[in-house]
């Protein structure tokens, strides 16, 4: 008689016992996540032997059986760090690999493990085990970039440029203080994701599939072998949520929104127009038809991945709209986007350091770019000093814009007779407002563009990041 081969297959699965027929090829292929969720083999691996403990705790399983166990377990942790896990059929995903593993290491003690446990809470503590790492990761990553920030903030202090609102020249600003508005803004991002970090780290294990542990096995034991500070409260919320990931991903877009404006900033001033910035060839390539271009790729592609980024965020949120309670399939939609999202993440803030560490700004041309014009707004402060109320200086400072375009000369060059033609206040100090220098150095408060002002900023961030020192 020929032994029912698919049958045994079919119960062979953690979920098999109920069925008797073969599952269609397309549908077990349709079903699978072992392809990608099998990057949390050591999270997976780590949760079961705290649950194993847990399991002797309430004498489920001996001490020998436990101990058992957890060798096994670590027999298969070995063989994945080494590259010798063999993936088989039947293998739907990495909690189905490993116990299949674990019992062909230690026989059907290995059975055993999975006493009131289901997948559904496995996988969430899974994902939170693996999330908390990469964002430890991910943490230490921005504070390495916002450093960089701090330190070319220090070292190109003296180099002056035009701010720019509606992409129109507006004042004249420090280089750096243009530079560290971008690294104030990862600054935030920074503390979201710890915010984002302590919601993460919550444990879901012990919740089951839906209603809990029936065999009383300390959770609060189980967090503390796996080093979280709480247990989820709800056994159905505990299965079901994902907020953390949805929280992450769209931390992800945040920072990647800024990341894009940074990049963009920074492709406009190495255009030829603008020249106030060289990339380094390193971060840069070539044309395949025009020998003489250089293209900032690097920064293209960092505003390109916001998109990938905002994708993943977007779609998930759809995944997650009118779900039914509890676990459902639909959920593992989620680790795709979640890890497509830290590795693009992860790619993009080492090639940002790499792009900013090494470009070169243009002294020459971003001083060249300052023009008198952008000095009108200081005539208006020149007044006020004078003692004229601000709003009758703003519009004197227009009377002079204006005269000097009627004369067809820079305002710097009109005589002391023909500002004085517009107010009697002016006089022969007004020379000091045409100096670019002493223009940016009169913002002297908090967060200003004076010299001052923004070493003082780098000195908040460097504090920050060496806080011992």
């Amino acid at each position: 008689m020929t032994e029912d081969t698919s049958s045994q297959a079919e119960g062979s699965k953690l979920w098999g016992g109920r069925f008797t027929g073969a599952v269609d090829p397309v549908m077990e292929s349709f079903n699978a996540s072992l392809s990608y969720d099998k990057r949390m083999w050591k999270q997976d691996i780590q949760g079961s032997i705290a649950y194993a403990k847990g399991l002797k705790g309430v004498d489920v399983v001996t001490e020998e059986e436990c101990q058992l166990i957890i060798d096994g377990l670590k027999k298969v942790e070995e063989e994945w760090a080494q590259g010798r896990f063999e993936i088989k059929p039947g293998d739907e995903d990495i909690h189905t690999a490993n116990e299949r593993r674990l019992k062909e290491h230690i026989g059907s003690v290995g059975g055993k493990l999975h006493t009131g446990r289901s997948r559904n809470d496995q996988v969430a503590t899974d994902v939170r085990l693996w999330l908390r790492s990469e964002i430890k990761d991910l943490k230490e990553m921005l504070k390495k970039f916002i450093g960089t920030f701090a330190f070319r903030g220090s070292r190109d202090i003296d180099i002056l440029m035009p701010g720019y609102t509606h992409l129109q020249r507006a004042q004249p600003i420090r280089w750096s203080h243009w530079l560290l508005s971008h690294a104030w803004a990862l600054r935030r991002d920074y503390d979201r994701l710890t915010e984002t970090e302590s919601r993460v780290n919550v444990l879901p294990l012990g919740s089951g599939a839906l209603a809990g542990n029936p065999f009383g096995v300390n959770r609060l034991f189980l967090a503390k072998e796996l080093g979280f500070p709480k247990v989820t409260e709800n056994s159905l919320d505990g299965t079901s949520d994902r907020d953390f990931i949805s929280e992450f991903l769209f931390w992800a877009s945040q920072t990647m929104i800024h990341l894009s404006k940074w990049a963009e900033d920074l492709i406009i001033y190495n255009s030829k127009e603008f020249g106030f910035v060289t990339l380094s060839d390193a971060y840069s390539t070539g044309s395949s038809l025009m020998p003489q271009k250089k293209n900032p790729d690097s920064l293209e592609l960092i505003r390109g991945k916001s998109g990938r980024v905002f994708g993943n965020c977007a779609g998930f949120l759809m995944t997650l709209k009118g779900l039914p309670s509890t676990y459902n399939k639909d959920l593992q939609e989620d680790k795709e986007k979640l890890f497509d999202t830290v590795d693009t993440l992860k790619g993009v803030i080492a090639v940002a350091n790499g792009t900013l560490s090494t470009l070169k700004v243009n002294k020459e041309a971003c001083l060249k770019a300052l023009s008198p014009d952008m000095l009108a707004t200081d005539i208006a402060y020149y007044l006020v000093r004078k003692g004229v109320p601000f709003r009758d200086a703003h519009s004197m400072s227009g009377s002079v814009v204006r005269l000097a375009e009627e004369k067809r000369v820079p305002i710097s060059d009109l005589e002391l007779e023909d500002l004085k033609s517009v107010h009697a206040s002016f006089d022969a100090d007004v020379k000091l407002v045409w100096n670019y220098e002493h223009s940016t150095d009169q913002y002297t408060s908090i967060g200003g563009t004076g010299k001052e002002a923004v070493l003082a900023q780098v000195k908040l961030l460097e504090k920050w990041i060496h806080p011992s020192q």
